[in-house]
């Protein structure tokens, strides 16, 4: 391992951390807006007995499912100082931030798809859910 690998390592390595924290308290919120969208706007569109229920084991259930999509977002997170090795960008500090910046704000943002496609779809096709088979 030459020494620029091992600085590569250690810059991506320095921001594991932060990175994992923010997708902790993203799965927290993205799942407090899927809670609520199913409490607030499924209702309007479904019958009672078809909206989701949030239950103790439902949420231990989507807790372990997002720990392990975690572990799959830090197995992508290795992405970062492998890119360094095969583009060998010029400015290798701002390659690094912009990268770091695309790959956190992309994996933060991304639990909070499902409540956002729900609340799409509630509130402007609300019948998509009376065409289902």
């Amino acid at each position: 391992m030459t020494a620029a690998d091992t600085s590569s390592l250690a810059w991506w390595g320095a921001r594991r951390l932060r990175y994992n924290i923010a997708l902790a308290v993203a799965g927290i919120l993205a799942f407090i807006c899927y809670v609520t969208v199913c409490w607030t706007l499924l209702p309007r569109v479904l019958n009672p007995s078809e909206i989701p229920s949030v239950t103790v084991f439902t949420t231990l259930f989507q807790g372990i499912g997002y720990l392990l999509m975690m572990g799959v977002a830090n197995l992508f997170y290795n992405l970062g100082p492998l890119s360094e090795r095969v583009v060998r960008p010029a400015n290798v500090d701002r390659y690094r931030t912009n990268c770091y910046r695309l790959g956190f704000w992309f994996s933060v943002l991304l639990p909070f798809s499902i409540p956002a496609l729900l609340t799409m779809l509630a509130l402007f096709y609300p019948g998509y859910w009376k065409h289902r088979a």
